[in-house]
Parts: C-alpha cells; structure tokens; sequence
C-alpha cells in the first residue's frame, strides 16, 4: 500500500453522484437501517504538501455502523471479513494498470495483507465505501490514508468496485476521507500521486479538494509505455465542502 503511485486506480470519469435516497426509505425503522441515525442530507455546491475509481453481492457481511454519511454514500469500517470482496476488485484489469503491477495476486496472499491492514489503525485510516440507496448497504470500494503522525501529513489510496465508476462515487467518497481526516485526525496535508495518463482519475480528485503540484517523470507504466506520475495534495483550508464532521458534531452551528 505504501508505493508511491497506487492511487492511479481511481474511479475513471467520476462526473455524476448517483441518485439520491428516496424519502420513504430515510424514514424506515433504524433497526433497518444501520445509517438511519447518522444520515444527513447535505447540498454540494497536496510526496510533499503545501502550507496555507455497484457490487451485486448481497452475501457479504455489513457494518455494525457506518461513521461518516453522504446523501447515498457512507464510510463504513475496513474488515477483514470482506477480503474476498476487496480481492476481486483489485484483479480488475484496469486497477492493475493504475497500480502498475505486473501480476495478479492470489487471494491467500490478499488474506495475509488484509488482516495486517485491519490491525494497523494507529498509522492509518481504513474505510469500506458504501452504497446507503440499497438496503442493506452495498460495499463498492476502499479508502485508506496512511499517515505520518511526525509531520500530521498522510498518502490518498482509493480502490472501487469497477461496476460503480463513472457515477459520481469516487469523487465522493474521496471528499468523505478528507472531511474525516482534516477534521477529526487532525491532518494538516493529504497527497497522492496518480499516473498522469489517468486522466478520469485526476478528475476526480480535483473536484474533492485535490490540487495538482508537480510531476515525477517517467515513474510509472501506463499500457506498456513508461509514464509520468502527477503529484497531488489537499490541505484544509481549500476542502470544498460542507463538512459532514462539522455538522454532526455542532448541528446548530
């Protein structure tokens, strides 16, 4: 997880969130719904930092509660009981080329990483993304921010279920990490660094917060060519907003 240049497997073109969770299904019985209690509806309107990307599967095991909730997406825990889940996305053709690896992985492997990952929570946050319009919610992706208390900054690493690109999910769930992790870790910066080819990618995370701030060049491998990587940062003072964290902490603010 920490090489430089694996958040290149972001969710392609990210234009569009996808639909809204009908009113009926907000107002269900809580013990229904494990986001009811936290869900609110909200209008939407930088390596080295600056100082101022839906599955079908109903058999896979769901959160106790999901932490940080968008209209019809929410950050839910990383568990280890999802490896299976996680595992397939990441042998995704198009994620492979966006990590730059050579071969895939085997899923008894993936099992040892995951429960590493699940007990890192000291120098990491870890997230499952969650569709909340299904009932139960649906996983449709990862994110992760590895942190470096030393200096309070931390590295952007996205993974998405490749059937729920091109809806808007990405930038989403991209702005859901970062609300999280300025305002309740404390970061001061968050980078990353995607393959400059990625292009849908760069968009994205442009428009969660992300601003480009160099180039390393002919790092990385895009479709049998050598590439260069874009190097990205967010700080917050230019978070977009709204903070969802604001808003459950000081409602009346």
């Amino acid at each position: 997880d920490r090489r430089v240049g694996t958040p290149g497997t972001s969710p392609g073109r990210l234009d569009r969130l996808i639909n809204r969770v009908p009113r009926d299904e907000r107002r269900q019985d809580p013990q229904r719904n494990p986001v009811r209690q936290l869900a609110t509806r909200v209008r939407h309107s930088p390596g080295s930092c600056r100082q101022p990307g839906r599955s079908t599967r109903t058999d896979t095991p769901q959160p106790a509660k999901i932490q940080i909730v968008e209209v019809a997406l929410g950050l839910g825990p990383f568990s280890a009981s999802l490896v299976e889940l996680y595992w397939e996305w990441e042998q995704d053709p198009s994620v492979l080329v966006g990590y730059g690896r050579q071969t895939p992985d085997s899923l008894e492997n993936r099992r040892e990483g995951v429960q590493h990952q699940a007990r890192g929570t000291d120098d990491q946050l870890r997230f499952t993304v969650y569709d909340i319009t299904t009932t139960p919610p649906t996983p449709v992706g990862t994110t992760a921010v590895l942190i470096d208390h030393h200096v309070r900054t931390g590295e952007f690493i996205i993974q998405l279920n490749p059937s729920s690109r091109g809806k808007g999910i990405g930038t989403e769930d991209t702005r859901l990490t970062l609300d999280y992790a300025f305002h309740i870790s404390n970061l001061r910066c968050v980078y990353l660094s995607v393959l400059t080819p990625n292009t849908g990618a760069i968009r994205a995370y442009e428009k969660a917060g992300f601003r480009k701030i160099g180039e390393r060049r002919q790092s990385g491998y895009w479709l049998g060519q050598s590439a260069d990587e874009t190097l990205m940062d967010a700080i917050p003072a230019e978070f977009p907003g709204p903070s969802l964290v604001r808003q459950l902490v000081n409602p009346d603010s």
